[in-house]
C-alpha cells in the first residue's frame, strides 16, 4: 500500500511516516523544505519525497502525485507564530483536503481510498450532535472569530463529513481528534472514543503525538481498525492509570 502524507515534516507527521515505514508501507510525502527527516526515513527504500507546496501545485500536478496511492493522511497544522496563526493561507488544512479529494475523485475508480485527517478534540462531530456546555460554546465561538486555525479545522472535517459524505464510491475517511498534545518517545496505551469524554476547553486530556501517529497508521493499514472507525471522528486520549 502507498500512502501520500501532507504535513509530514510536522511534529506528528514525522512520527506517522516512521510508523508507516516500520509497517513495510510505501510513503510519499509532499514537503516544502527538503531534507527535513531523520536518517531512518530518508534512507528507507519505501520513502519518497516530493518537494513542493500543495497550494502551488496545479490540478494536473496534484492528480499526478495522487495517482497510484491507496491512502492519504494529513497532519497539516498552522505554525504557532503570529504569521502562522493569523497570516495566509487562512484555510490551509481545508483547502489542502479539498484539493486532494478533488484530485482523488478525478483519478481513482473502483475500490475507495482511505483518507485520514488529524484534527482536534476541540472540534465537534456534528453528525452526533455532541453535547457542549454553554460556557464551552461561548469559548468556541470566540475561537472561531479570533483564532483562524480553529475554523479551519472545523471546515476541513466538515468537508469530509458533508461534501464527501458516508456513501462516496471513491473516498472513505476518518478524522482523528487528539486532545492536548505532548511529546513522548514511545507508543503507550491509549483510549479511543466516538466523542470527547471531557471538555477540551475546561478539562482537557492529554494525547502524545506518537500515539496519534500510531493510531493513524493503524487506520491506514489495519482493516479491522478502519472498519470500526471509518466515517467517524474518534477522539484519542492517553490511557490514565
Amino acid at each position: 500500500m502507498t500512502t501520500l502524507v501532507v504535513g509530514a515534516t510536522g511534529a506528528t507527521g514525522r512520527l506517522l511516516v516512521e510508523q508507516l515505514l516500520q509497517r513495510g508501507e510505501q510513503v510519499k510525502a509532499i514537503v516544502r523544505t527538503p531534507d527535513s527527516f531523520n536518517d531512518f526515513i530518508t534512507g528507507h527504500e519505501g520513502f519518497s519525497e516530493i518537494q513542493a507546496s500543495v497550494h502551488d501545485l496545479t490540478d494536473a500536478e496534484i492528480q499526478q502525485h495522487v495517482t497510484g496511492c491507496d491512502a492519504f493522511a494529513s497532519c497539516l497544522g498552522h505554525q504557532l507564530s503570529l504569521k502562522g496563526i493569523f497570516g495566509k493561507p487562512r484555510l490551509l488544512v481545508t483547502d489542502t483536503v479539498r484539493h486532494l479529494c478533488e484530485a482523488i475523485q478525478a483519478t481513482h475508480a473502483g475500490k475507495p481510498v482511505r483518507f485520514v485527517l488529524m484534527n482536534t478534540a476541540g472540534n465537534s462531530n456534528r453528525d452526533l450532535k455532541e453535547p457542549i456546555s454553554l460556557a464551552q460554546k461561548c469559548v468556541i465561538g470566540l475561537l472561531r472569530l479570533l483564532v483562524p486555525p480553529h475554523p479551519d479545522n472545523e471546515k476541513a472535517a466538515d468537508y469530509l463529513r458533508t461534501k464527501i459524505g458516508h456513501n462516496s464510491e471513491t473516498i472513505e475517511w476518518a478524522v482523528v481528534r487528539p486532545d492536548s498534545l505532548l511529546n513522548e518517545d514511545d507508543v503507550s496505551e491509549y483510549e479511543l472514543h466516538p466523542s470527547p469524554t471531557r471538555s477540551a476547553i475546561f478539562n482537557a486530556g492529554q494525547t502524545s503525538r506518537i500515539n496519534v501517529g500510531h493510531f493513524m497508521a493503524e487506520l491506514v493499514t489495519n482493516e479491522e481498525t478502519w472498519n470500526q472507525w471509518k466515517g467517524q471522528m474518534p477522539v484519542i486520549y492517553n490511557k490514565v492509570e
